[in-house]
This record gives structure tokens, sequence and C-alpha cells, in this order.
């Protein structure tokens, strides 16, 4: 790990300006109990909202862990005290409401739960080969 110097200081503060710069601020957060969404209010007039559901760390949450939301000192970030929970603006903007690799899971159990004809006589044709087939145990 890098020791910390003036420089580094620096060149952190410089890349968090940067990404201030580059993304709108947070002004309100809150959990919106009549529709079931997260709404963030951004300082360009903006809102966003989504279920909490679809939002990496708080697939699990009850509205009343949503209660109290917390706005970061950069404006960029949200934090859940209750469920110590946090959601980076640029990421949710970038990723859409989580990381590429929680995405692409979700996206993932998503596809397998189609229920196509081609997959349903996929289905069929196997059952009358007998069924997925055994693992053979490997040796250890």
């Amino acid at each position: 790990m890098e020791p910390m110097t003036d420089e580094t200081v620096a060149a952190a503060s410089r890349r968090g300006a940067a990404k201030q710069a580059a993304y709108p601020g947070i002004v309100a957060v809150r959990y919106d109990r009549r529709i079931a969404r997260i709404v963030i209010e951004l300082d360009t007039g903006l809102a966003l909202s989504f279920p909490p559901g679809k939002a990496q760390g708080l697939e699990n949450a009850r509205p009343a862990d949503l209660a109290g939301a917390e706005i970061s000192p950069s404006g960029l970030g949200v934090h859940f005290p209750k469920i110590d929970a946090d959601l980076y603006l640029p990421g949710l903007i970038e990723g859409f409401l989580g990381s590429r690799r929680w995405i692409a899971a979700l996206n993932g159990r998503e596809g397998g739960k189609s229920a196509t004809a081609a997959k349903a006589a996929a289905a069929r044709q196997n059952g009358k080969l007998g069924g997925r087939p055994r693992k053979v145990p490997q040796p250890a």
C-alpha cells in the first residue's frame, strides 16, 4: 500500500473534485412507501426512483430498513444505516443499480426463468433420454 503523503492526498482530492463535477449531486433521498420505491432527488431538478430489490445491497431490505437514509458529504452517495448499505450515484448511473458482475448475475437469473416453447421442448426431449445425466464422483 502506498504511504499517505501530501501529494497522494492532493491527487485523491483532485479525483474527487473531478467526480463531483462530472455527476449531479444528491439533494434528497427517501423511501416512498406508497409506490415502494427509493427516490433520489438530484441538484439538476431530476429524480431517480427504483424498487429497492433492483439495487445491489438492498435486495432483501424491508421498508423500515430504508428509513433514515443519509446523503454522503460528497453528495454522490447514499447510506442506509439500519442495514449498513451504501449506494454510489456514479455506480448507479453507470452500472444501472449495481456492479457489472451483480447485474450480469441478475440478468442470468431472469433469463433462466424464461419459459419458451423451445426450452419446454428441450426439457421434454431430455426427459425422454432419462433426464439430466448423473455426475460421476471424482476421486479425491
